[in-house]
């Protein structure tokens, strides 16, 4: 009885994770249409997620010492670097396009087990990928050349990459025994990754009067402040937190199957609130890239061993892929630093 209430609150905290992260892009855009920089309005969601989590930081700040590199990867990569292409790509295409683009991310991955770690990749992940690159196709209608703009579909696709960085750098230090708390790795890579950005969009020319207007939302006018807010609370660091636990309390393939949502939310919440609509070809398209992606997360197959705790605790790779889009551990602390939420993206 218990088991089942803990995965019922795992699968509602799970749902809320995805559909908080759906929501970013949808209130971001506006922002950028009124006038801010793209990248000045990632130093905003990052800089007042980081402040948010200061307390969380400085309550495991012997992460500096044991853990600096992956620290600074993470802030560079599963921070700064998502959020920067993402809201970049944002800019100069739709906010679905750029996200279903970005879900390409565990088709990278298998290629990263295969080519780089040279290990075997099943047929259903193969099919998985084929399904992704088809649908990806079919996304930015590449029978039309192309429609979309050019350096926003590569800006989506670099969001992409650096969401393989996280997944490799959250698979790193997973069989030491001493593992670090997810919660603690997501704060400092915030910190890390607001200090990076302020070096890159120079927030000190940011017009801080569009903060204190309004900005447009297909018609209707919405406080900027109350965009922004949604970005840093709710967009970031409720979807992070509830990413961690809902991923304590699921498997992790269920955990990133509930994350794909998070591509459906935003294309849709697109779709009602900014008016961008995409044809049936797009749709179809954005189905196919998220069945690839789902095949991908749960067809990558186990490393061997022989130690039964280690086995049990499953391969990096496979649980790099199956988290996509969420973050965590479970509650047997094996996955702890391995199922950090992506946030992802960045989305």
């Amino acid at each position: 009885m218990f088991a089942s209430q803990g995965r019922s609150a795992g699968l509602g905290l799970a749902l809320a994770s995805a559909f908080a992260f759906g929501g970013s892009g949808v209130a971001a855009k506006p922002l950028i249409e009124a006038g801010l920089d793209p990248l000045h309005v990632v130093w905003l969601r990052v800089a007042g997620a980081a402040l948010v989590m200061l307390p969380v930081a400085w309550r495991h700040r012997d992460l500096l010492r044991r853990k600096p590199a992956l620290l600074v990867g993470f802030g560079l990569l599963a921070v700064a670097g998502v959020q920067a292409c993402y809201f970049a790509s944002i800019s100069r295409i739709p906010v679905g396009v750029a996200l279903l683009i970005e879900y390409f991310a565990p088709a990278l991955v298998l290629g990263w087990v295969r080519f780089v770690q040279r290990r075997p990749v099943t047929r259903a992940a193969a099919l998985g990928v084929v399904l992704a690159v088809g649908g990806l196709s079919c996304v930015v209608q590449v029978w039309s050349g192309l429609s979309f703009d050019l350096v926003g579909l590569l800006l989506a696709l670099a969001a992409a990459c650096c969401q393989v960085g996280y997944f490799v750098l959250s698979d790193q230090g997973s069989d030491e025994a001493e593992q670090a708390d997810p919660l603690g790795i997501i704060a400092y890579g915030l910190l890390i990754g607001a200090l990076v950005l302020t070096v890159v969009a120079r927030p000190w020319g940011m017009d801080w009067a569009i903060l204190g207007g309004s900005a447009d939302m297909d018609g209707s006018s919405v406080p900027a402040w109350l965009l922004l807010g949604w970005i840093v609370l709710i967009a970031t660091v409720l979807a992070y937190v509830t990413g961690v636990i809902s991923v304590r309390r699921l498997s992790p393939q269920v955990a990133g199957v509930v994350a794909c949502l998070e591509a459906v939310v935003a294309t849709v919440l697109a779709w009602v609130l900014l008016g961008e609509h995409l044809d049936a070809p797009q749709i179809l398209g954005g189905a196919l890239v998220l069945v690839g992606a789902f095949i991908a997360q749960s067809s990558t197959p186990k490393a061997p061993s022989s130690d039964p705790v280690a086995a049990s605790g499953g391969d990096g790779a496979e649980v790099a892929v199956g988290a996509a889009g969420t973050g965590g551990t479970e509650g047997s602390g094996g996955r702890d630093e391995k199922e950090l939420s992506a946030g992802r993206t960045a989305s």
